[in-house]
């Protein structure tokens, strides 16, 4: 994370060994940043959910997750300051309570391959998340449900983004190769 100070410099945090795919600032919390990183460019090892805040002493490291394979995308829940979801190598989604000091809170696992891409929808009065894979699928989630709610299929290569639309409600777009 960084940001451009008055005097032209730039602050920076690094996390040694991580290799960040995502951040996302917080919608509630000025400042504060979600990161998602991986070992090794995410071909192998763990990975960590970083949760940072630039203050007047510069940024800090507020909460730390690891999970056992790399992350490599993060978004904030839109009805909870505290809760956001991962998606990971092993094709599972994780949600966390940056209130706690250990997570996760739950894990959904039916992405057959990488989950490479997820997006809380940013219309507050639904709690959808959509995710997209290496599996060449998109799924449609309610973090009450627990699982699925649909899978949407038609893409001929790996799904790299899945995005909200800010505008229409239960509108969203994905990107694959």
């Amino acid at each position: 994370m960084g940001t451009v100070g008055g005097g032209g410099g730039v602050r920076a945090l690094r996390l040694p060994g991580l290799h960040g795919y995502a951040a996302e600032f917080s919608p509630y919390w000025p400042g504060r940043v979600a990161c998602a990183a991986a070992q090794y460019y995410g071909i192998a090892g763990c990975g960590t959910l970083a949760v940072l805040e630039q203050n007047e002493a510069g940024i800090v490291l507020l909460r730390s997750f690891d999970w056992n394979d790399g992350l490599f995308d993060v978004t904030w829940s839109e009805n909870n300051e505290h809760v956001l979801i991962t998606s990971s190598g092993d094709g599972s989604l994780q949600i966390w309570d940056t209130a706690k000091t250990k997570g996760p809170l739950q894990v959904y696992k039916e992405h057959a391959q990488e989950a490479y891409s997820v997006d809380w929808s940013q219309t507050r009065g639904e709690q959808l998340v959509v995710s997209g894979s290496w599996d060449q699928t998109a799924k449609l989630w309610d973090p009450a449900v627990g699982k699925s709610l649909c899978t949407f299929k038609g893409h001929e290569g790996v799904i790299y983004s899945t995005i909200w639309s800010p505008h229409i409600p239960g509108c969203f777009a994905s990107a694959s190769g």
